[in-house]
């Protein structure tokens, strides 16, 4: 712990009179002992702070102050200590000197502290084994510097989503409404009862805030659980000699990480040791350019970096908030205002909706003002309400305040806010089951998105196939050693094997006597190292201690290829190892060994061979990997300085093919999205033959289908087209063979530009482009870098294509609900405006109070959007076209559902309105609520219509819905004690079960209209593109 304690020396004059009294010092040797008395003061003062009590600390201070007072201080005799806190346990090093180290790139500094030796040795950590890593030690390390986490902004609390709902203009003017009307109630029929109207607005109108916030609050903490997940990166480090896999937040000072292409830097830390490694700073410093890391210009690492190329050891050295990664993202929040495009049309709708709504209000606004203004509106007595200057100020004002609040509650009901809500429900319902289907969401917009993609562009490798590698056949030279035994193979070329495979890779062994022999890194180093140790004997610590690697360039998806310079100790002789793609490394070939171990010249003749070979392993869905070395007599340096690698006149070592099973289920995934109308392409750096034999066997190409019809082609082929050959031919492609992340790119845009809506999907860093221009960026949150994560719109966390199909199987249950709650809400909004408007122009009054229109909004917004957006995936969203971008949110079928259902409600409402006492036999006051329970049933009833926009059965799959039956449970229990119970709450009267009766007859014959209209064929040009108007089109 470091504090800066200013001390003033002027008050250290209480010494004059010791040294008075015992000795005569000189001026200069009595500053010194000023200085050593103000250090050992001070540091008493400030530890005091935290072992003394507050008296005895209070005590202090004032001593201090005393003596601050006595003297008049000089500015030029202060100075500054740090004093610092060290740990018991890390003498000589602490976090403040840490973080200052790293963050102003200190060389000087780090050479004075012994390099990065001198800063492990301090950490006792060991370069190559790492930290101790058990619990004790762990809980050491972040008891002296912190663990690795970040202090976020608070969250948003419930209360701030209550104000947001507060603010809704609508709800300000309901609320000065009711509180107008609590007023003049209570003034004119007491308390008892002069509350009824007002408080009964005030409770509605309190519901809807309540469940719009609470609705929102919820998303809103999904959101938070989102952020962590995706925040939990699995960090490779060594800990006790044995590299092994934690989560970010676990990493401690001290750790050794291991870090390659497409990581994140994890902490801020020190380069230990690796080759060729570049990190991108553009998240910290916003230069574009990739920095150089090394151990003697530059060994400093920081936080929230990512590696461009090489591979690299680290020693972390800050962790959390001493990061300067840290720092910065304590003051960042995520923003979680993001609105889709789907939101966004809705919104327009909703807009053009509240323009109708408020139209008419206004007409009943003006109508019933004037009647009433005119005298042509009567009391419960029957008496005039209005006789001009003989009515009450009070009286005039109360009425005039009950028609505000009736024509904002159509307003209320005619806006259709719960549009947005549904939204909202339907995108945070799926996410949550898309998290549990193996899909993390990190934008809402892709869940919408993918219902609409029409092309699936795909990975081979962990996606289609298991990414479990095995060697499963050898060839040296043009033997193969299948069957055999791997003591066969010539010494020499053994050796040469042990080199190629123990010092050109990223991966390690790590022998335990507990487990054996443990492997890591990619499932191809893994499998080629498990192969070299337990058939080839490959003893990874001896060739390590006997060679020396000077240079490194590190694989990457453009070269197909990484290889290694290197020194053998005790002859001193220079050896270049290159492994990657069969071919390409056949390519760089002049000689190769045979069985014996004799160099033969690799001629045209023996050259066909090898490529035979190669295609025969390819056709057997085998990947083929090549090693090849030469030796060199001198280091060869590039134009800019950096050492190179000789990449001709090689000799090839063998040949390996390894096994990558197809996926289960990949197959009916792929038959199930083609069945959709989604097109499959598979994009690989694979060879062609290699391709073909897994696209065929994953169901992407047909068996017999030839590869000559367009449908296969290589990377470079595609690349080599001109534009208009490859805007006619991408339609056919199926599959794309050694190809390059810039080949994806291509193809993504090509396809973009013909009109398709695209997914892809991608691991690499280098595919980060193309996932960024598809319509929905698909990484694998296994096998994926932190890269291609952060550049994605889903991860799928276990990497497998059946997840791809249940993310498009979710994508279109996300619009489908949309439209069934579109369909819903507009036959409620048509009818109880048509209903309030032409009672209030023909009779003066309006049927339904504030009160119930507030109720059938909290209906239908609410309840109904949490009932028909929770609706799960089912079969039959498989077997529609992809919905196009420029398709109309409110389809012709839905037109004719809804057109259908509000016809009949208004018609049946209208005769109770005006006929109903005579038919029925009633008064008004039961008339009134004949009418309003009738219209809630209604609404009850087509909630079931609404489930099905097409298929007649509305009640299939409905007992898996418990959430739906659920909430129509509650909303029949609720209206029974809105008619029954809440008579003067409710302005109700109570009904027989004859009435009831009659009311659940009619809203029941919403379901065989239903039925019936579903058999009148629709023209499949929209509806909308028959009017004019722009903004109806976009519906």
């Amino acid at each position: 712990m470091s504090a800066i304690v200013l001390g003033d020396l002027s008050c250290m004059e209480l010494l004059s009179d010791l040294h008075d009294s015992m000795i005569k010092v000189s001026a200069q040797n009595k500053k010194r002992w000023q200085l050593a008395f103000a250090t050992i003061y001070c540091s008493r003062a400030f530890l005091s702070r935290f072992k003394s009590s507050s008296r005895t600390t209070a005590s202090i201070l004032d001593q201090i102050s005393s003596n601050r007072r006595k003297i008049s201080p000089d500015a030029s005799s202060r100075i500054v200590i740090d004093v610092v806190q060290e740990h018991p346990l890390f003498s000589g090093v602490d976090q403040p000197s840490l973080t200052k180290l790293v963050k102003e790139k200190r060389v000087d500094r780090l050479a004075e502290l012994g390099g990065v030796e001198g800063i492990a040795s301090s950490l006792h950590t060991d370069q190559q084994c790492g930290i101790k890593g058990d619990p004790e030690d762990i809980g050491f390390r972040q008891e002296a510097f912190g663990r690795n986490a970040y202090r976020r902004p608070p969250t948003k609390s419930f209360f701030h989503f209550v104000w947001e709902a507060f603010q809704d203009p609508t709800i300000l003017i309901l609320l000065v409404c009711a509180a107008l009307s609590l007023g003049f109630g209570i003034k004119e029929h007491g308390p008892k009862e002069g509350w009824y109207d007002g408080g009964s607005i005030f409770v509605a109108v309190f519901l809807v805030i309540s469940v719009s916030a609470v609705s929102n609050f919820r998303q809103n903490r999904q959101f938070d659980k989102l952020s962590k997940v995706s925040n939990n990166i699995p960090v490779e480090v060594v800990r006790n000699g044995r590299r092994q896999q934690i989560s970010i937040f676990e990493i401690v000072v001290g750790d050794v990480v291991c870090l390659k292409i497409g990581d994140q830097v994890p902490a801020d830390g020190l380069f230990i040791d690796g080759h060729s490694l570049q990190v991108d700073e553009s998240s910290m410093t916003g230069e574009s350019d990739h920095v150089e890391i090394d151990l003697g210009k530059n060994p400093f690492l920081f936080s929230g970096t990512k590696v461009a190329d090489g591979y690299a050891k680290m020693l972390v050295t800050s962790v959390g908030m001493s990061t300067t990664w840290g720092e910065m993202m304590s003051t960042i929040s995520r923003d979680t205002d993001e609105q889709t495009p789907l939101q966004a049309r809705l919104n327009k709708l909703t807009s053009s909706i509240g323009k109708v709504g408020l139209a008419v209000a206004f007409l009943v606004l003006v109508v019933l003002l004037v009647r009433y203004f005119t005298g042509n509106t009567e009391d419960e007595n029957g008496n005039k309400e209005f006789n001009g200057s003989k009515t009450k100020v009070d009286d005039v004002i109360n009425a005039v305040v009950g028609i505000i609040a009736a024509a904002v509650t159509i307003v209320v009901v005619a806006i259709p806010e719960g549009l947005p809500l549904a939204v909202t429900l339907t995108l945070a319902y799926s996410m949550k089951r898309m998290m549990a289907d193996q899909a993390m969401v990190r934008k809402l917009s892709a869940c919408e998105t993918m219902g609409s993609a029409t092309t699936i562009c795909t990975d081979k490798t962990g996606t289609l196939t298991l990414n479990q590698m095995k060697v499963t056949k050898f060839w040296q030279g043009k033997e193969s050693m299948e069957g055999r035994n791997c003591s066969l193979i010539a010494g020499n070329v053994l050796e040469l094997l042990h080199q190629g495979i123990g010092l050109n890779t990223t991966g390690s062994v790590y022998k335990s006597g507990v487990s054996g022999v443990e492997f890591s890194g990619s499932p191809t180093e893994k499998a080629i190292l498990s192969w070299a140790v337990l058939e080839l004997n490959m003893e990874m610590e001896a060739v390590k201690r006997d060679c020396e690697i000077i240079h490194v360039e590190a694989f990457n998806s453009e070269k197909k290829r990484s290889g290694v310079l290197m020194k053998k100790i005790e002859e001193g002789t220079l050896l270049v190892h290159w492994k990657g793609a069969a071919e390409m490394i056949l390519a760089m070939c002049s000689h190769y060994y045979d069985m014996e171990g004799n160099m033969k010249a690799l001629n045209d003749r023996e050259r066909t061979n090898f490529d035979q070979i190669i295609q025969g392993m390819a056709a057997s869905s085998l990947r083929c990997i090549a090693f090849a070395h030469k030796q060199v007599f001198e280091v060869q340096q590039e134009s800019d300085g950096h050492k190179k690698i000789q990449e001709k006149g090689l000799t090839l070592l063998g040949l390996v093919g390894l096994k990558d099973p197809c996926r289960p289920g990949v197959k009916q995934a792929v038959q199930d999205c083609q069945y959709a109308g989604v097109n499959i392409k598979m994009i690989t750096g694979d060879n062609v033959f290699t391709a073909k034999a897994i696209a065929t066997e994953c169901g992407i190409l047909h068996p017999n289908q030839e590869a000559t019809d367009g449908s296969v082609v290589e990377g470079v082929e595609f690349r080599n087209y001109t534009e208009e050959e490859r805007m006619e031919k991408v339609d056919k492609i199926r599959v794309m063979a050694r190809s390059s992340p810039f080949d994806k790119l291509l193809m993504v845009q090509c396809l973009k530009k013909k009109g398709h809506v695209v997914a892809v999907t991608g691991d690499g860093t280098n595919d980060a482009p193309a996932l960024k221009e598809a319509d929905i960026g698909l990484s694998m949150g296994i096998q994926g870098t932190e890269v291609a994560k952060e550049s994605s719109d889903i991860v799928i966390l276990d990497d497998n294509f059946a997840s791809v199909a249940t993310v498009l199987r979710w994508g279109r249950c996300v619009y489908n609900n949309i439209q069934k709650f579109i369909q819903f809400q507009l036959t409620v909004n048509v009818a109880a405006l048509t209903i309030n408007f032409v009672a209030a122009v023909s009779a003066g009054e309006v049927p339904l109070t504030a009160v119930q229109l507030l109720w059938v909004n909290l209906i239908m917004d609410t309840l109904g959007a949490l009932a028909l957006a929770t609706e799960k995936p089912t079969n039959e969203l498989m077997e529609k076209r992809p919905v196009g971008r420029t398709e109309p949110l409110i389809s012709n079928i839905m037109w004719r559902n809804l057109l259908a259902q509000a016809l009949y409600q208004i018609a049946v409402l209208l005769i109770l309105q005006f006929k109903g006492e005579s038919i029925l036999g009633v008064n008004e006051k039961v008339n009134d609520t004949l009418i309003f329970n009738t219209f809630v049933l209604c609404q009850v009833f087509n909630e079931f219509n609404a489930r099905k926009l097409e298929k007649k059965n509305v009640f299939e799959g409905i007992h898996k819905n418990k959430l739906f039956l659920g909430i129509i449970v509650v909303t029949v229990v609720l209206q029974v004690v809105m008619v029954e119970f809440l008579k003067k709450f409710a302005d109700t009267e109570r009904l027989n079960w004859g009435q009831w009766g009659v009311c659940i007859g009619i809203a029941a014959a919403s379901w065989p209209i239903g039925f019936l209209v579903k058999f009148i064929p629709v023209p499949e040009r929209p509806f909308t593109s028959y009017l004019s108007f722009k903004k109806l089109r976009g519906m």
